[in-house]
């Protein structure tokens, strides 16, 4: 049964686009039938700023039902709570977090115990050494080893997923996630899957608390060194690349500081070097710049971590990582200025990361019926997984990498330094179509024994309990209806709805 009771119909929720039509039709050619139109079975309250409309492709225009004074329910409100700041409930979860209440599930996500069973039930697989082929070792060699670590980074990605479906405690590795968009670093050019999992772990240990010590850890960072030209930065010939994007990208936010910052920056950095015999990060004082530098209008003798200070010290350094806490788990709707103050406080001088996000969830805003985000591809199929029990390794290697590069979002391989984008654009046609050959796999692999054992005539609402959604609107159920003699093909389809691709 479904965690929540099914609504009285009301307005519609719509694919709208010049491709809408064309979605529909590929989606029936793939053998199950989309709505190009759904209707929901409860309230919508939509505004231009909960997923814009997109010329280019269809976007679901999704929301909650509400209560008095305009916010959702306190069991949407948990069940929002679970779906952002966890990575999706398992059976049974959802339930049991609305019987606790918001405040206690908010208390119990943020504050996990020290081990984590599903954790530990995740062991990282064996990782090679960091060191490298060298030229006299010929041509086939150095091809060799390069196969052999794109072959490792594959497994090392696995092992995240699985783990991430693993996990009992789920906002530690929901902030590891946060902060490697955020830490954006590619094992393209890294190329050691060793010096990714250390990164990680790193992101899994400090992401929850002051983020001057995880700054700290990131700028010397041996993944991050090589994927910003770190380790090749010296007095004399200052490299501006992790300066400018650690100013930029990771704390400041662009406008915020001038060339001349950037420049003045890029000499603190020198001296910094990879160990590949002990895969640490070493100081080497012989290439360090020993100043002064003018970085913000402060002079001094600057190194890596007297620049880190500066930096997070600064207040566009709070307002840009509130923003971004904010847009990642509340709304794609900048906050107002009352609200940001009251986030900055939270933050404080502490600079406290979950207290952070636990203000940002305690925002009416967070109520807001029209706060919805378009799941990630990686969360989406991450929530997927823990909903089916099924471990991302019980899958074909091949397809779950093809499916998430498919979709747009790959563990351990950003785009750029950037990271992925939020919202609509992971909703495209072609997006759609490959999560339908993923879902239908996974819903042929995955635990649906709650939707077998319930009668054919039960099975649309098992199937929303199963993947902890409050019902399906009536024009989806509809297209599901067909499939009730069909429970793999029905999970699969349910996967793929626009009232699973969103957080709402």
């Amino acid at each position: 049964m479904a965690d929540f009771p099914r609504r009285p119909r009301s307005t519609a929720l719509t694919f709208e686009g010049p491709h809408a039509p064309g979605a529909e039709g590929s989606l029936k050619n793939a053998g199950l039938a989309c709505p190009g139109t759904i209707e929901p079975s409860y309230r919508l309250a939509v505004s231009t700023n909960s997923i814009n409309l997109m010329s280019t492709h269809p976007t679901p225009v999704v929301s909650n039902r509400v209560v008095a004074g305009g916010a959702i329910s306190e069991q949407d409100a948990v069940r929002r709570l679970v779906g952002r700041l966890g990575l999706g409930p398992r059976a049974g979860e959802l339930s049991g977090a609305v019987a606790a209440g918001f405040a206690s599930t908010l208390a119990t996500l943020t504050t996990p115990a020290a081990l984590d069973a599903g954790a530990s039930a995740t062991p990282v697989p064996p990782l090679g050494p960091t060191s490298r082929v060298g030229k006299a070792g010929g041509i086939q060699a150095r091809r060799a080893q390069l196969q052999a670590l794109a072959a490792e980074g594959r497994e090392l990605g696995l092992w995240w997923l699985d783990s991430m479906a693993a996990v009992e405690a789920p906002f530690p590795e929901r902030m590891t996630w946060f902060w490697h968009g955020h830490f954006a670093t590619s094992i393209k050019k890294v190329k050691f899957a060793k010096l990714m999992y250390q990164q990680n772990d790193t992101l899994r240990r400090l992401g929850r608390g002051d983020f001057r010590t995880l700054a700290q850890a990131m700028i010397i960072d041996p993944a991050m060194l090589i994927w910003l030209d770190g380790q090749g930065n010296q007095v004399g010939k200052p490299n501006e690349n992790l300066a400018r994007e650690f100013m930029e990208l990771f704390c400041l936010g662009v406008g915020n500081y001038a060339e001349t910052d950037v420049r003045q920056a890029a000499r603190a950095l020198t001296g910094w070097r990879l160990n590949y015999t002990s895969d640490t990060p070493s100081f080497t004082p012989g290439a360090h710049d020993p100043g002064p530098e003018t970085v913000l209008g402060q002079s001094a003798s600057f190194d890596a971590p007297a620049l880190v200070n500066l930096l997070v010290q600064e207040p566009a350094t709070a307002e840009f990582l509130t923003t971004r806490v904010w847009t990642r788990f509340v709304s794609d709707t900048p906050p107002d200025a009352a609200t940001m103050i009251r986030l900055l406080s939270a933050y404080g001088p502490a600079h406290d990361i979950t207290a952070l996000v636990r203000a940002a969830v305690n925002t009416p805003q967070f109520r807001d019926p029209a706060s919805v985000l378009v799941k990630e591809p990686v969360l989406w199929l991450v929530g997927a997984l823990r909903a089916l029990r099924l471990p991302a390794s019980r899958l074909p290697a091949k397809s779950v990498q093809a499916g998430l590069t498919g979709l747009g979002q790959v563990p351990f391989v950003p785009p750029n330094v950037g990271g992925w984008p939020s919202g609509v654009p992971w909703l495209t046609t072609a997006a759609a179509l490959t999560r339908l050959r993923l879902a239908q796999q996974l819903a042929s692999l995955g635990d649906i024994t709650p939707v077998t054992a319930t009668s054919p005539s039960g099975r649309i609402e098992a199937t929303a309990g199963l993947l902890g959604l409050p019902g399906f609107t009536d024009r989806t159920a509809a297209a599901l209806e067909p499939l009730s003699n069909q429970p793999t093909q029905l999970v699969g389809l349910a996967l793929t709805a626009p009232e699973y691709t969103v957080n709402a």
